[in-house]
């Protein structure tokens, strides 16, 4: 397994659609460990294929506390095949805009399709933080960033901020350490 280099904004390969995967296989299923190394050191809850350079729709979280023993979903080619009228706002951040969080709205509870790590067709219901992390990264999936759910006014401040910052420390595009339990 390695660690993989995190893509961080305005990088324009995080606004690129994924292409679906064809089949899952040994080298899928290698990505997704590395995926999972790269996530668990960063520290986040989940990550996404494009995030690491990769537009495939692949993504990998984990939502279980610290302490609590690791509760790893691989998903490939993962679509919501449900949504609740319902919805909640949590604090996101995300390993490709590091050190900025955000309040964003969306559905409660969902049900999502995808292919496991062994290529079989799984739905899986989802409420809370699992549902949400799922969100999200399904929008890197489409391009979408958390930050693209929130006014304009808010996402060019924390977009411009990582420019600077970008410029600033060239070279660096691993984030730092921000808090786990809200970098998705």
């Amino acid at each position: 397994m390695a660690i993989l280099p995190i893509l961080v904004a305005p990088d324009p390969r995080l606004k690129q659609v994924a292409a679906p995967v064809e089949q899952v296989d040994d080298t899928v299923r290698r990505l997704m460990d590395d995926m999972l190394e790269t996530m668990y050191a960063a520290p986040g809850i989940g990550l996404a294929a494009p995030q690491v350079g990769v537009l495939r729709r692949i993504i990998v979280l984990d939502v279980a506390s610290e302490g609590e023993t690791p509760q790893p979903y691989r998903m490939v080619n993962p679509e919501l095949v449900w949504v609740s009228d319902e919805d909640a706002s949590y604090e996101e951040g995300c390993l490709s805009l590091p050190d900025h969080y955000a309040d964003v709205v969306r559905p409660a509870a969902i049900r999502v399709r995808y292919l496991d790590e062994h290529g079989v067709e799984r739905e899986l219901a989802a409420e809370g933080v699992l549902a949400t992390c799922i969100q999200h990264e399904i929008d890197h999936l489409d391009g979408i960033l958390f930050v693209d759910h929130l006014s304009a006014l808010k996402r060019n401040m924390i977009l411009r901020k990582l420019l600077k910052a970008k410029k600033a420390k060239p070279g660096k595009g691993k984030a730092g350490t921000p808090e786990p339990a809200h970098v998705l």
